[in-house]
């Protein structure tokens, strides 16, 4: 007896980290039923728990916007703009959980009077991005509204030959310039809707824009890792209100394509 429990109080000594923890566990299933409930309870106390970013749980006090970190700065690895996002599973599709989800992505975007919003810019690696600019948004006016998309699963199948220049911002970029970078003139692509229907459609003008900037997101990153040219955002505006910046306007091949990498048809798990 005084053998049995010195073995038992090792095992509990052992079970330090979730690694132990696997090792040890086909020993105690053919060993003996009291160690099936030390497993139990050592795992409740070492506390391996699931990844949230992969959840579509909200968090108790609500969504931030994670903001970008450059290339040269450590903390990418633990970011989820810089992380593989999941697909969506066919029975999270037609849920509470996702249409929750979902809704509150939105209201973070209108909140920030942003134009779209990817699940990875709230810590979500999830493959969802929304796109609407209403009539009455100020920073995008001039180039009319777009209708609210709600993109799930997304992959792009085709595009046009011509890009268009546009200077981007970004709700992750807060405080950053401006970035001058290339956009296909229109996509064609394939995604699933919240019931888990496919969807297949067209995108051009600003419309595009928007969801490449967004896929951008999915594909990882931001604009700021792909442009070469900014600009402070009240220097912009004056330099294209006296016409000495060309605004969406067809670009030239030299101009960098912001989903460049990316191959026509393919899944962003793939990417």
């Amino acid at each position: 007896m005084y053998t049995k429990n010195k073995r038992i109080s090792n095992m509990i000594k052992a079970l330090g980290s979730c690694q132990s923890l696997f090792l040890i566990e086909n020993f105690v299933i053919r060993n003996h039923f009291i160690y099936i409930i030390i497993l139990m309870i050592a795992l409740f106390q070492t506390g391996c728990s699931e990844d949230v970013s992969l959840t579509l749980k909200i968090p108790k006090e609500g969504f931030e916007v994670v903001q970008n970190i450059p290339m040269d700065a450590v903390g990418r690895d633990q970011n989820a703009l810089y992380l593989d996002p999941r697909r969506i599973k066919q029975e999270e599709f037609n849920s509470s959980e996702l249409n929750t989800f979902i809704d509150s992505m939105y209201t973070i975007m209108l909140r920030k009077e942003g134009v779209g919003i990817a699940a990875n810019q709230l810590g979500k690696r999830l493959q969802i991005f929304i796109i609407e600019a209403k009539v009455g948004n100020p920073r995008y006016k001039v180039l009319g509204p777009v209708e609210k998309q709600v993109f799930i699963n997304p992959k792009i199948t085709n595009v046009s030959k011509e890009r268009k220049n546009f200077w981007h911002g970004c709700l992750s970029a807060q405080g950053e310039k401006r970035g001058n970078v290339a956009t296909f003139k229109w996509i064609e692509y394939e995604c699933q809707n919240k019931k888990g229907e496919i969807q297949r459609g067209r995108l051009d003008g600003f419309a595009a824009v928007i969801f490449q900037h967004e896929f951008r997101h999915l594909m990882k990153g931001t604009y700021l890792d792909h442009a070469n040219h900014f600009l402070p955002k009240d220097e912009l505006n004056h330099k294209i209100e006296t016409g000495e910046l060309s605004f969406f306007e067809l670009a030239s091949d030299t101009l960098p394509l912001l989903i460049d990498g990316y191959l026509l048809g393919e899944n962003l798990e793939n990417y």
